[in-house]
């Protein structure tokens, strides 16, 4: 290297030695929904005050931040930190979203952090998913052929245009983190039946999933008052949904596609009977 090069690179060295200014404190107050099953204790908001200007940006920072050096017993899920997994969904301030893509507000008002809405809490941030992945599983969420269809059974790939693969767009990226069905009134009042937001737009992925020879039979599965008709589309699902999707709009092309079914025939022929 010159004798220049040389010069510069240790001006470069120089210049990293210098340590960057410390920042000012900055205090912001959490309130956090704390409730264990091995305590007598009703269920309470819990402040914790962290220095934001020494934490990361998003909540989950602050969240693990205050598990790591304030209270070891805060139990929350996480795993991924890039919206993927759908892990860490909760309520922030008053709407369900992803801990992991929630910045926080860096101004000294208090933020509120508790579980998921109306559902069943395992303890503080935990809630149960039990009934909603139940309701996953039943509307059978993978590719389904008819067994007499050629190839079956082979190995090979189930060729699919370009065409039909967009129309799974807005549809495959659902991470399953129940923020929309726990936004929805309906699914509060009736999640024993009604399958909610996030089932229903995993369902209409695989009705409208061009290798699937099963479309008539799923419609024919979710045609029913309950399953799917306690949607009101008030488009909570819509407004909060951390990935962008549109639930709602899903909801509808299933409605859509139910009414002509021929399960939707049938009964507006015994109907017309009486």
């Amino acid at each position: 290297l010159s004798k220049v090069a040389l010069a510069a690179q240790a001006q470069r060295i120089d210049d990293t030695d210098d340590e960057a200014p410390a920042k000012a404190t900055l205090l912001k107050e959490f309130q956090i929904y704390r409730w264990s099953p091995d305590e007598a204790a009703a269920p309470r908001m819990e402040s914790f005050s962290v220095d934001i200007n020494q934490c990361g940006p998003m909540m989950l920072d602050v969240l693990l931040k205050i598990k790591d050096e304030q209270d070891s017993s805060l139990t929350l899920r996480r795993s991924c930190r890039e919206g993927i997994c759908g892990s860490c969904a909760m309520n922030i301030d008053g709407t369900n979203t992803l801990a992991c893509l929630s910045k926080v507000k860096r101004d000294d008002t208090p933020s509120t952090v508790s579980p998921l809405p109306h559902m069943y809490v395992v303890k503080d941030l935990v809630v149960d998913m039990s009934n909603f992945y139940a309701q996953y599983k039943s509307v059978e969420p993978w590719l389904k052929t008819k067994t007499d269809t050629e190839k079956v059974g082979e190995g090979k790939e189930v060729f699919q245009s370009v065409e039909d693969r967009v129309k799974l767009d807005g549809l495959y990226e659902c991470i399953l983190c129940a923020c929309c069905s726990t936004s929805c009134p309906s699914y509060w009042w009736n999640n024993e039946k009604y399958l909610g937001p996030a089932v229903l737009l995993q369902a209409y992925r695989w009705i409208s999933d061009s290798r699937d020879q099963y479309t008539s039979e799923r419609l024919e599965s979710l045609d029913d008052n309950m399953k799917l008709y306690r949607c009101h589309t008030i488009m909570n699902c819509t407004r909060t949904c951390p990935k962008g999707l549109n639930p709602a709009k899903a909801i509808a092309k299933v409605k859509k596609l139910a009414k002509g079914s021929s399960v939707a025939r049938h009964k507006q022929e015994l109907m017309s009977a009486f």
